[in-house]
């Protein structure tokens, strides 16, 4: 982007949220943890608890409005009554084009029911489609995508190939079905985060559908020994889904 040029498009997707525009998400570690006052965020929730930066559905609609006034989304499936179908987890998939791209997103309610469930998946799934143009996609990974190790004097992290040794054997075998979520160690959402990124940078340059299974068993390895989130474990399924629909297009003949 050009300095001083406004960004527009799918260029304005990938721009800051300013800060009023940005909030914080408590995510107690335990399910049953006791609520208490927050000195953080303010809040009354479980505690401790990791606080998200995260956009809501409002500034996001304002962003994809001014990206693009005619942007859609819709749903993967219909169920029989022709409302939008949710699979066994109660999760909602849908496609969200922007500009005439098109990239699938995956939202759930998150524990609520009633009608308040239905508008947190829809919103939740549109955060997650969004996040795949760019969106709000340096707080989803809670840091600088882009930011050099050496700069705050850090040792880099170990490579995702060095972890993925250890479910390698496992990945070429991994069943289709995924388990059930597991409770995730808040020690260890650090170090997932960092394998999460170099994991999806694999997956959106993966040359073959053999090898994409296996990240896909990798993502499974990673999640049944609580490394990786239940976020990040919907959100690579995702990953996978799409970078299967491109490799199963034709290339382009040349002119």
């Amino acid at each position: 982007m050009t300095a001083g040029k406004k960004a527009e498009g799918l260029d304005l997707l990938r721009e800051p949220f300013p800060d009023d525009q940005v909030g914080l998400l408590p995510k107690p570690y335990k399910r049953d943890s006791q609520k208490g006052n927050c000195r953080e965020c303010g809040g009354y929730h479980g505690l401790p608890a990791a606080h998200l930066s995260y956009v809501g559905h409002a500034a996001l609609t304002d962003r994809l409005l001014n990206a693009d006034p005619s942007w859609t989304w819709e749903p993967v499936a219909f169920g029989p009554e022709g409302l939008p179908a949710t699979d066994r987890n109660g999760g909602l998939w849908i496609r969200l084009t922007v500009c005439g791209v098109t990239r699938l997103g995956y939202g759930d309610a998150d524990g609520k029911s009633g009608g308040n469930a239905v508008k947190e998946a829809i919103g939740d799934a549109l955060r997650n489609a969004g996040m795949r143009f760019g969106a709000a996609l340096d707080l989803w990974h809670k840091g600088d995508l882009h930011a050099a190790t050496e700069a705050r004097n850090e040792q880099p992290a170990p490579p995702p190939e060095r972890r993925a040794e250890r479910v390698r054997g496992e990945a070429a075998k991994a069943p289709d079905a995924w388990t059930e979520p597991v409770a995730q160690p808040p020690e260890t959402s650090g170090e997932a985060h960092t394998w999460y990124a170099g994991w999806a940078g694999r997956v959106a340059t993966c040359p073959t559908l053999p090898q994409l299974r296996g990240l896909r068993g990798e993502l499974k390895s990673e999640h049944e020994a609580g490394h990786a989130t239940d976020e990040m474990r919907n959100d690579g399924e995702a990953l996978c889904l799409e970078r299967a629909d491109d490799l199963k297009q034709p290339e382009p003949v040349p002119a």
